[in-house]
């Protein structure tokens, strides 16, 4: 008699195509996972970059959606190895003439705000109280719920404030630079313009997640988040191949259900679907921490550099132009200062990016460093080593990243509610599913894209 085949097939070994795998696992059947490379993780790899000894976090580096995720939380991955590490505070942004700390505390944050400290309780009080509902809201393809109704003036208070654009909200609810400034960085990270809509809902939530979960680094980097993840799917039964690219699906072995944690442009569908921004990401190796103007900045685990409100929108608008801003605005990660194991004892990681067009080829090496050196004079005397990752090579790792694309998709407002697809995971094919970021909830190391197409899945598939 022939071999069995799997019930189904997972190709991708990035965080949703494990959370995929493990969902369908978790109920019983049969699953492996075809990994291209030669590594899994997808976007939680780690990785030497620089010298011996320092150990750099090759994609993701700061975790709030993971701690966040209702999925993975419900995983023992602590049992596999995987601890997060909560820096003091996990954000500090910093200005010519103050730095703003955002703390797990709302109260603390907003004592820092000056004449806008009751302007940021009042909205930020009651969505930190829900986060969890948020989250599940949100972080998740949309349909209703019970639980909207009982949290309908919540709801309707939330939607006024998220469907604005960041620069909208940010001048008519804050009246000074520091609160305006806090937003913004938290809003960039939608990697699309701040005048567009929707862009202030990013900023809330990504407030919220560092008030509610904070912004954590995995202990001896990303690569504990994947790790951990393969070490669940194998105690359930699962296995991971790597070294298997699939070129088609005739690659495949014979099984009920495949799911793809690939973009639309590799599994030929939906030719329309829109990529957006790409980044360029600097790694160095320190023989010292960053010689931060303003030492609060050494508390914090992330720092957002590119000043005010208006700076940032700046540098967000002439990258939806096509050009690559002269001023980026930097998301920088100081993992060492909180995770021992990653350098040399007294030398340091420093893990950063800026947003250029899709698959821009202009070096920002020195626009960034000139970014950082803006707050933390003689920063440059301090490197000892630097790698450099263009949108090329971010595409060259992660295949997913079209164009330096690390969100799988543009996720302006448009496309958020139809991506990729009105299936949301499903194809013509009940065999066939996409459950990687360019499906909802988007990009972000969550799962969730995995979680909600193996639900799809086994009820298609499986029946």
């Amino acid at each position: 008699m022939p071999e069995r085949g799997p019930d189904a097939v997972v190709i991708g070994a990035g965080p949703n195509g494990l959370a995929a795998a493990i969902k369908v696992a978790q109920t019983g059947r049969s699953v492996i996972v075809l990994e291209a490379e030669e590594t899994i993780g997808g976007g939680t790899r780690s990785a030497n970059l620089t010298v011996p000894g320092f150990i750099h976090d090759v994609c993701s580096a700061v975790h709030p959606l993971a701690v966040g995720s209702s999925f993975f939380r419900s995983l023992p991955l602590a049992r596999h190895g995987l601890e997060f590490i909560h820096p003091e505070i996990p954000l500090a942004h910093p200005l010519d003439d103050t730095t703003v700390e955002l703390s797990r505390s709302v109260e603390e944050t907003s004592t820092g705000l000056g004449t806008d400290a009751s302007a940021y309780l009042r909205v930020m009080r009651p969505l930190v109280r829900n986060a969890d509902f948020l989250m599940r809201q949100f972080f998740a393809p949309f349909r209703v719920t019970p639980e909207m109704a009982t949290h309908a003036p919540l709801l309707a208070r939330f939607g006024m404030l998220a469907i604005r654009s960041a620069v909208g909200l940010g001048n008519a609810i804050f009246k000074q630079a520091p609160a305006r400034a806090l937003l913004a960085g938290l809003a960039a990270h939608a990697i699309q313009p701040l005048e567009n809509l929707s862009t202030g809902g990013y900023g809330l939530m990504l407030g919220v997640s560092a008030h509610a979960y904070g912004w954590p680094v995995a202990r001896g980097g990303s690569q504990k988040i994947a790790d951990a993840l393969v070490g669940e799917l194998q105690s359930l039964g699962g296995r991971v191949m790597t070294g298997r690219r699939v070129g088609s699906i005739a690659d495949l072995p014979p099984a009920r259900a495949y799911l793809f944690d690939v973009t639309p442009r590799h599994l030929d569908q939906l030719t329309r679907f829109r990529y957006g921004p790409g980044v360029f990401k600097l790694d160095w190796a320190l023989d010292t921490p960053i010689p931060w103007r303003d030492p609060r900045c050494l508390r914090a685990g992330t720092v957002h550099l590119g000043g005010t409100l208006d700076e940032i929108a700046a540098s967000e608008a002439a990258i939806g132009k096509g050009q690559a801003p002269q001023a980026p605005y930097v998301l920088l990660s100081q993992p060492s200062l909180f995770d021992a194991t990653r350098a040399p004892a007294g030398k340091h990681t420093v893990w950063a990016y800026c947003h250029v067009p899709n698959g821009s080829t202009v070096d920002m090496t020195d626009r960034m460093e000139a970014q950082i050196e803006r707050f933390a004079p003689g920063f440059k005397n301090r490197v000892l080593a630097r790698n450099v990752m263009t949108p090329a090579d971010v595409e060259r790792h992660n295949a997913n990243c079209v164009g330096g694309d690390i969100n799988g998709g543009s996720g302006d407002l448009r496309q958020w509610f139809l991506r990729p697809t009105w299936r949301r995971y499903a194809t013509p094919n009940r065999q066939i599913y996409i459950c990687s970021s360019s499906t909802p909830p988007t990009g972000g190391v969550h799962g969730l894209c995995g979680f909600f197409a193996a639900q799809t899945a086994l009820r298609r598939a499986f029946r």
